[in-house]
């Protein structure tokens, strides 16, 4: 199979959607595989890195989407990038289509078979190419938000973990699942005083035998992230519905009533965001200020650590990229269930239920568009 990697083009993007190490297992495999000029220069992966492991390097995105089937990228393809899609690729990368109304549109006319990586599962229902990023950004989610802390972010100008004497700010987390748990390892680390609120009594118990009293966890209702939203001088929003827009969980009124300087980093910002106030920014510009609290909403913050965010993603979707490249993309979605999941938009029909739901489209399962690929 062609395998063409572009270069990354979303603001402030160094992520590249294949390794030199993946390039070699591809070729190795018996594939083509092209890589845009300076596609990994980012992370420290240069061209002849790419030539040394039989990659093709060619100078445009133009011309790596002509001479590939399949596209591996990171982040969803921006307009410029869509507009190149035809009806004989096939794009696997991440998509977060539920609130993103002219990519859908653009993907349903490009006729591409567009397989999302936060919607494909394992055995166990878990979002195994969700969760290294996921990883990442729970663990950046606190760091972030210390820093948005400081005065000079327009923060309330407090220490996440205090000082002798002095007590450590409050970090209350929405959500336990992949982010949850990473947000939680590095506030407890810092020394801050946390509380994780999820709807999952397990999860909760998850947390609570591995830190005991270090952190307090509360069932998730709407008086109690009411009740621990307005004490917070950090929240992070960390919930999950695959694939599906995130839920409003604080309002525009919460946020109203909290203590200024306050932070929130909304870590469900590629899905719309838990907050009502939530706006997607860019590291370029990551903060701006409502009711005087400082918001965080960068929609692609693993980009910010990008080596490590592309290595832990190559370790992840390289097992489905050699499917797709060994056996075809139709083939390669029916013999595996769990890939098939991933399947987002197909020959113009969105094929993923919560995406034709959030934006009140016609919808075919997976299973029966496979068929037209």
């Amino acid at each position: 199979m062609r395998i063409g990697v572009p270069k990354e083009i979303k603001n402030h993007e160094y992520r590249v959607g294949l390794t030199p190490a993946a390039v070699a297992e591809l070729v190795n495999n018996g594939h083509q595989v092209c890589v845009e000029d300076q596609a990994g220069v980012g992370v420290g992966f240069f061209n002849e890195d790419y030539e040394a492991a039989g990659a093709t390097i060619l100078g445009t995105a133009d011309a790596i989407f002509e001479a590939a089937e399949l596209i591996v990228k990171v982040k969803e393809p921006q307009a410029v990038e869509r507009a190149r899609l035809k009806p004989h690729h096939t794009l696997f990368t991440y998509l977060h289509l539920a609130p993103d109304v002219p990519q859908t549109n653009d993907l349903i006319n490009s006729g591409a078979t567009c397989i999302a990586y936060e919607t494909v599962t394992d055995a166990h229902g878990r979002l195994p190419l969700l969760a290294p990023m996921s990883e990442v950004a729970g663990r950046m989610s606190i760091q972030a938000g210390a820093r948005c802390l400081e005065k000079s972010m327009e923060g309330r100008g407090m220490l996440l973990g205090g000082v002798p004497g002095v007590e450590p700010a409050k970090v209350v987390i929405i959500g336990a699942g992949v982010v949850g748990q990473n947000a939680t390892a590095m506030a407890v680390g810092m020394g801050a005083n946390v509380v994780v609120l999820d709807r999952s009594v397990d999860a909760l118990r998850k947390l609570d035998a591995q830190y005991g009293n270090r952190v307090r966890t509360v069932y998730s209702t709407a008086l109690s992230i009411e009740q621990h939203v307005l004490s917070a001088d950090l929240v992070i929003g960390g919930v999950l519905l695959p694939g599906a827009a995130a839920p409003k969980l604080i309002t525009k009124a919460l946020v109203e009533k909290m203590k200024p300087g306050s932070v929130i980093v909304d870590v469900a910002i590629d899905q719309g965001g838990c907050a009502e106030t939530a706006k997607a920014t860019t590291h370029a510009e990551p903060t701006y200020i409502v009711d005087d609290v400082v918001h965080y909403c960068v929609a692609n913050m693993p980009g910010a650590v990008a080596r490590t965010s592309t290595l832990a993603l190559n370790n992840a979707t390289l097992p489905y990229v050699l499917q797709i490249a060994n056996k075809g993309a139709r083939k390669a979605l029916e013999d595996n269930p769990h890939l098939l999941e991933g399947l987002n938009v197909c020959k113009g029909i969105v094929t993923c239920e919560s995406v034709a739901e959030a934006q009140n489209l016609a919808y075919k399962p997976a299973s029966e568009m496979v068929k037209e690929i």
